[in-house]
C-alpha cells in the first residue's frame, strides 16, 4: 500500500490543463481564467461626484456660510459644457462628472437652495466627495488572473472593465462508469439481491460542482466483455472514473477486463480507510481512476483525488491551502497503519473555536452519515490516542462551508 500523499502525486503528475476556449462573459461564471484579464478602459474615466448636491471652487467655501451662484446642472450620465468660476456653483448628481473649475462636492444636505442662489453652510475642503479618474482601475491594468475559477464579483469586475469575452480552460468531460450484477439504478425494479446505486450519481454532482461535464454510462455487469463494451463509451473523455470492481476478490472484473482492453495499471491499493481498493492508470489514452463500491469510499475518494484531478485538469491554481484545523469534541482511539478520515459535525464551541466531532460508527456503506457530515477529521497512520480538546487537521466537505 502507497500513502495517500504519493498516490496524489502520482495520479496529478501526467495530467495537464486541457484547451483554451472563449466564452460569452454571461456564460464564465464558474469557469477557470485562462489568461490576464486587462481593463479596456479608466474607471471612473474622469472625476466624478460620488454624492449629489453642488460642485464647487473649494476655495469659495472655506468660509461659511456664503452663498453662491448656480450656473447649471448635471445628472449622471451627462456633463457641464462650462466652468465653474470664483463664486458659482452647478447642481450635481451622484456618478455625474465633475465640471471644470469645480474641486469639491458640497452635499445637498448642507445647503438651501433659493432659486438661482444657494447657500452653503459646511465648508467642503479640497477633493470631498470627488472620485478621481482612475480610482478603480486604469486602462491596461489588470484586474483578474489567470488561474482562478470567476465568481460573481469577477464577473462584475470583468463587465465594469469593458471585457464581453473571456478566454477560459476547456471543462474537463469525465466519464463515470458504475459496475456490478447487484445494482440497479434509483426508480428502477430492484431484485431480491440488488441494491440502489449512489455512486454514479454522487460522482456526477461532484463533477458538476467541481466545474467538469459528467458523462454518466449505464451500469455495467460483472461480465468483462459487457464491461469492455461500455467502457468504449468513453472515448474522447478527459478522463475515466470507474466505481466498484476495484479491490481483490473473482468477481470484481474492472482490473483484468479493461486490463485486457488497453488499461495500463500505475498502482492500487492506498493507506487510507475509507478508500484503499482505489486504482489509478490510464485506459488507452484516457486517464483513468477506479473507485471502490461501497458509497461513502467512493465518495470520499472523489473528494480526495477526483477533486484535485479536475481541479488541475481546468486550470485552477494548485497551490496548497493551508491545512483547517478544529479541536476535538470527543476522544479518538489509537490508529492504525491507514490513514483514517472520519465523518464529523462541526460547531462553534462557547469561546468560539470550532469543534468536530466524529460519529460514533464510520462503516464505509452508511450514506446518511456522509450527509450530515460538514468534515472528514484526518487521522495519520499510527496517530496516538487523541483526548478532546486536542487540535485536528479536518477536510471540509463544502467549498462554501460557513467553517471553511
Amino acid at each position: 500500500m502507497i500513502s495517500v500523499e504519493e498516490a496524489r502525486q502520482r495520479l496529478l503528475a501526467p495530467l495537464k490543463p486541457l484547451g483554451i476556449e472563449q466564452v460569452a462573459l454571461s456564460d464564465a461564471a464558474g469557469r477557470v481564467l485562462a489568461e490576464p484579464v486587462a481593463a479596456r478602459r479608466t474607471q471612473p474615466p474622469w472625476p466624478v461626484s460620488a454624492m449629489d448636491g453642488y460642485a464647487v471652487r473649494a476655495a469659495d467655501v472655506a468660509r461659511v456660510p456664503v452663498r453662491l451662484s448656480v450656473i447649471g446642472s448635471v445628472p449622471a450620465g451627462q456633463a457641464f459644457a462650462g466652468t465653474v468660476g470664483r463664486g458659482e456653483a452647478v447642481r450635481i448628481f451622484t456618478g455625474a462628472p465633475v465640471p471644470e473649475g469645480a474641486d469639491s462636492i458640497v452635499i445637498q444636505e448642507d445647503t438651501e437652495r433659493q432659486g438661482d442662489r444657494v447657500e452653503v453652510r459646511e465648508a467642503a475642503p479640497l477633493g470631498q466627495h470627488v472620485r478621481p479618474a482612475g480610482l478603480d482601475f486604469r486602462e491596461g491594468e489588470v484586474g483578474l488572473s489567470p488561474g482562478r475559477r470567476l465568481n460573481a464579483r469577477d464577473i462584475g469586475l470583468a463587465a465594469a472593465m469593458n471585457r464581453p469575452w473571456l478566454m477560459v480552460y476547456r471543462r474537463p468531460r469525465i466519464a463515470i462508469l458504475p459496475t456490478g450484477d447487484e445494482v440497479v439504478m434509483p426508480g428502477d425494479p430492484v431484485g431480491p439481491n440488488q441494491i440502489v446505486s449512489s455512486n454514479g450519481l454522487a460522482l456526477a454532482a461532484l463533477v458538476t460542482e467541481l466545474g467538469g461535464l459528467p458523462l454518466h454510462l449505464p451500469i455495467a455487469p460483472d461480465k468483462a466483455d459487457a464491461l469492455q463494451r461500455i467502457a468504449e463509451a468513453a472515448t474522447g473523455a478527459d478522463f475515466l472514473v470507474t466505481t466498484g470492481g476495484a479491490s481483490v476478490g473473482e468477481h470484481d472484473l474492472v482490473r483484468d477486463a479493461l486490463g485486457a482492453a488497453g488499461l495500463t495499471l500505475d498502482f492500487w491499493k492506498i493507506a487510507m480507510r475509507p478508500g484503499k481498493p482505489l486504482m489509478v492508470g490510464r485506459y488507452r489514452e484516457t486517464p483513468m481512476m477506479g473507485l471502490p463500491g461501497n458509497p461513502v469510499s467512493s465518495l470520499v475518494c472523489g473528494l480526495l483525488f477526483l477533486k484535485p484531478a479536475i481541479e488541475r485538469l481546468t486550470g485552477l491554481s494548485t497551490a496548497e491551502p493551508a491545512p483547517l484545523r478544529a479541536r476535538l469534541a470527543v476522544a479518538l482511539p489509537q490508529n492504525d497503519r491507514r490513514q483514517d478520515y472520519l465523518r464529523a459535525t462541526l460547531a462553534r464551541a462557547a469561546d468560539g473555536t470550532l469543534e468536530a466531532r466524529p460519529f460514533a460508527k464510520q462503516d464505509s456503506s452508511m450514506m446518511s452519515l456522509l450527509a450530515r457530515s460538514d468534515c472528514l477529521v484526518v487521522r495519520a497512520p499510527h496517530a496516538p490516542a487523541a483526548a478532546p480538546g486536542e487540535m485536528v487537521e479536518i477536510v471540509p466537505l463544502a467549498p462554501d462551508s460557513a467553517f471553511a
